[in-house]
């Protein structure tokens, strides 16, 4: 199947489709998409099930006690009464099918929230109107400019006791721009609100709804210069032909609007349902995702057509792997038309998968569906080629085609594990490994310094419901416990090292003795062997036995037991027998003879230093910057962030950052986040180093 062109970015399908009266197929008007984000507790899943039931998908809305909501149908979820997984949803409103994704709001399950917003045009950032501005809220905010996205803000609980509403508009626009208008406005009491963009019917309980809709059409009026010039003259303008300024002004970030809602009373939801239907995007009107083709430096900018009669793309922004049914990949078609039977390849794979069921998915339940359109968000199971962010295709020729990757927080935050019973170590990577398809923040590595595997994580509730994973949905039971910090050996100084080895047992010998010096490499060289044997007193066939002692000796270290690294050993003497000389021999002799030339070089300890940024409320910055003063860390600068927050710059040991977010945590009321960067190594203080030699001594001794 040949592959059309894809338009070249900058001739925007979404601006034309909007813009200039051209023909939108009617199913794709009909489609919306919409993500909600924020903090943790400011009621998204609740608001999403008062969608739902205002819409009549659901009979009555779920309640997160009694663990009967649509989208936290995990059992962990409904355990923790906390969202942990984005969940998929859709229901139909006014003609419109809204597919709706509910995402945590734990900074540590931020893994499943980015990838929404690869998925929708619209992301509606939740906030508890008790609570005001949450960092995660602004984080949100940033992600979803950065993905140029459409966005709007939703208060929620605004019925909460005590709440100042006004206060929490004004929190908004100082912290988001002036940009941030409302839509509606609370009335009477916060039992309802009152629409300031269509109707202006009623009055608000603060501000005045004919100025909020002044505000409104000015703010839209502003990116159209013959709107412009008619509101100056008129002095107003009919909304209803406002519809493609609107749109404008939302792909531009111009205008972000503000909608009050309780989840809990229902105040506001079916006008929200209306702003959604109404105002929000179709997948013709909001900016196309950024697709690249090619690799590096060589990729092209594209875009994909909302056109159901191109080719298909689409993008798996969620995996889920159950161990019953398989692994099912969620995603959402940017282009083209997929049925049951299409044939799609995965990214540059070069054989083609057979959709079978075709669903849309309403939390753990499968709808088929037999057409799913640009806009739509749709499933697939049984396909063990999909994976995180691969492409969807129906062209062989179109390979080489992804987005532009997201920016995910480095997961820093370990834990070393091991199988509970000897023998499973395969079975449970083979886990792990499907835990880290469903999560791109998670981390699993071996690390050959220390000889052990390690989880990385993005937080201690991040890893610990990792562990319920594993004992709960798996069955698997491990041990964990710290990770060692991969310390490393060198030397400061040059030195000889000589070894006989010599055994007799009766019969054949063993007989080996190696001359050899080493002297330091700089800082990251590695190790260098060097053979200036002359005369054959040690035959060529022997030198690579004396290298592989010297390389066991090496990796075992000799001070501390850590690798000794940046060295350069030079073989320059020895003798051999011609009965007993044997490989093992000069093995041994190798290995020994470097010992000693290493402990007569001054040998040091080197500890790896890491490049830490934290991003904190400013009020908190002299605690923290006190406290990783103590954890001998040098503090390169601060930098203010947007609503009140200070990112910290610093280098510190990584030893002393061990279990550093419970810390951060407690200094931060749970509102700091870090992330971690190796610089480099260098030598631990004398006292360390004492330390550290005294443990391996203990440890030596009782083996």
């Amino acid at each position: 199947m040949s592959s059309p062109e894809l338009p070249a970015a900058g001739a925007s399908a979404a601006g034309s489709l909007a813009g200039s009266g051209a023909t939108v197929h009617p199913a794709i008007a009909g489609i919306r998409t919409l993500a909600l984000v924020g903090p943790a507790a400011s009621g998204k899943t609740s608001l999403a099930e008062a969608l739902l039931a205002k819409a009549g998908m659901i009979g009555a809305p779920g309640s997160l006690e009694r663990g009967t909501t649509v989208s936290d149908h995990d059992p962990l979820e409904r355990r923790l009464q906390h969202s942990l997984n984005s969940s998929v949803m859709h229901l139909s409103h006014a003609d419109t099918r809204i597919h709706l994704i509910d995402t945590p709001g734990a900074p540590d399950f931020i893994g499943q929230s980015l990838p929404a917003l690869e998925a929708v045009e619209t992301a509606a950032i939740v906030i508890n109107a008790a609570a005001g501005i949450e960092p995660m809220a602004v984080r949100m905010m940033q992600h979803a400019a950065a993905r140029h996205l459409d966005r709007m803000i939703i208060v929620n609980k605004i019925d909460a006791p005590g709440v100042d509403l006004q206060g929490v508009l004004e929190q908004i626009q100082a912290t988001f721009g002036k940009e941030c208008l409302p839509l509606n406005l609370p009335s009477a009491g916060a039992a309802q609100v009152v629409d300031c963009f269509y109707n202006r019917d009623g009055s608000a309980d603060f501000s005045s709804v004919e100025a909020a809709h002044r505000a409104l059409v000015e703010q839209v009026v502003e990116v159209d210069a013959e709107f412009v010039e008619r509101y100056l003259n008129d002095g107003d303008v009919e909304v209803s032909e406002l519809h493609a300024p609107l749109e404008e002004a939302l792909r531009q970030g111009h205008l972000i609007p503000v909608c009050f809602v309780s989840a809990r009373s229902g105040a506001g939801v079916r006008e929200l349902l209306d702003v959604i239907a109404r105002l929000l995007p179709n997948p013709a009107e909001g900016n196309p995702p950024d697709f690249l083709r090619g690799e590096g430096a060589e990729a092209v900018p594209m875009q994909a057509v909302p056109d159901p009669s191109m080719h298909v793309l689409a993008q798996v922004f969620k995996v889920t792997v159950d161990p019953y049914v398989g692994k099912m990949g969620v995603f959402r078609i940017h282009q083209g038309t997929v049925t049951p039977n299409s044939l799609l390849y995965v990214g540059d794979g070069r054989k083609p998968f057979k959709v079978g069921h075709l669903f849309m998915l309403q939390g753990k339940d499968h709808v088929e569906v037999q057409k799913a359109l640009p806009g739509d968000i749709c499933a697939v199971a049984k396909v063990d080629a999909l994976h995180f962010d691969a492409v969807l295709h129906d062209a062989a020729e179109d390979d080489h085609i992804h987005l532009a990757p997201l920016q995910f927080p480095v997961p820093v935050h370990g834990l070393a594990i091991e199988p509970k019973r000897h023998g499973d170590e395969q079975r449970m990577w083979e886990i792990l490994q499907k835990l880290v398809d469903e999560d791109p923040c998670l981390k699993v590595e071996h690390v050959a310094a220390t000889n052990e595997t390690i989880v990385n994580g993005l937080g201690d509730l991040h890893l610990r419901i990792l562990l319920d994973r594993l004992r709960d949905v798996y069955k698997f039971e491990v041990s964990t416990r710290p990770p060692r910090v991969a310390y490393r050996e060198t030397i400061t100084g040059k030195a000889e090292g000589h070894h006989r080895h010599k055994k007799q047992t009766g019969g054949a010998g063993q007989f080996g003795e190696v001359f050899l010096r080493v002297e330091p490499l700089p800082r990251g060289a590695g190790f260098q062997f060097v053979d200036e044997v002359k005369g054959g007193t040690i035959p060529t066939t022997f030198i690579p036995a004396v290298e592989k002692g010297v390389r066991e000796a090496l990796a075992a270290g000799v001070i501390a037991g850590y690798s000794v690294v940046d060295i350069k050993v030079t073989v320059h003497d020895g003798k051999s027998h011609s009965v007993d000389s044997k490989e093992i021999a000069f093995v041994t002799a190798g290995r020994k003879a470097v010992i000693n030339a290493i402990l007569e070089a001054r040998p040091i300890v080197l500890e790896p230093i890491v490049h830490v940024e934290i991003t904190a409320p400013e009020v908190s910055t002299g605690d923290i910057t006190g406290d990783l003063s103590s954890r001998r860390a040098q503090v390169a600068g601060t930098d203010a962030q947007m609503a009140g927050l200070m990112l910290i710059r610093a280098q510190a040991p990584l030893a002393e950052l061990t279990g550093y977010q419970n810390r951060l945590n407690a200094l931060t009321s749970g509102q700091g986040r870090y992330t971690l960067q190796l610089s480099h190594y260098e030598a631990v203080p004398p006292h360390v180093q004492s330390q550290l030699t005294s443990q391996h001594k203990v440890a030596v001794t009782d083996d």
